[in-house]
């Protein structure tokens, strides 16, 4: 069955930087794209970046530029390094697929626990 453990978040000032790891087992994060997503308090959950299968990368706009997805095969780990980070840029950050809704558990919508990024002004 498929896992997904986030680390790496923090409390960070504003203009710093943190790395994120999303450690996979129970799929190969190799063969799916991939994608990290961030909700903050009160809004919708957005997809900030993604790397296909092939190492293609796309991010939004707001990050684009500051964060870089990579993916480690051996270790089965997507990371997402975010440099020049924003008070706007605080919320709670998930790897899953790039499709919502693809990877299941017991018939529901699996998402793992997610990491906490907290940059303060």
């Amino acid at each position: 069955q498929v896992q997904l453990v986030e680390s790496g978040g923090g409390l960070v000032q504003a203009g710093g930087s943190l790395r994120l790891s999303c450690a996979a087992s129970g799929v190969i994060v190799s063969i799916f794209a991939m994608g990290w997503y961030r909700q903050a308090p009160g809004k919708q959950r957005e997809l900030v970046a993604t790397i296909s299968s092939g190492g293609r990368t796309n991010y939004a706009e707001s990050v684009k530029g500051r964060f870089t997805i990579s993916r480690e095969n051996a270790k089965n780990t997507v990371y997402l390094q975010m440099n020049s980070l924003k008070p706007e840029d605080t919320a709670v950050y998930s790897c899953n697929h790039a499709v919502p809704g693809t990877f299941k558990l017991a018939g529901r919508d699996y998402w793992g626990q997610g990491t906490q990024v907290t940059v303060s002004s």
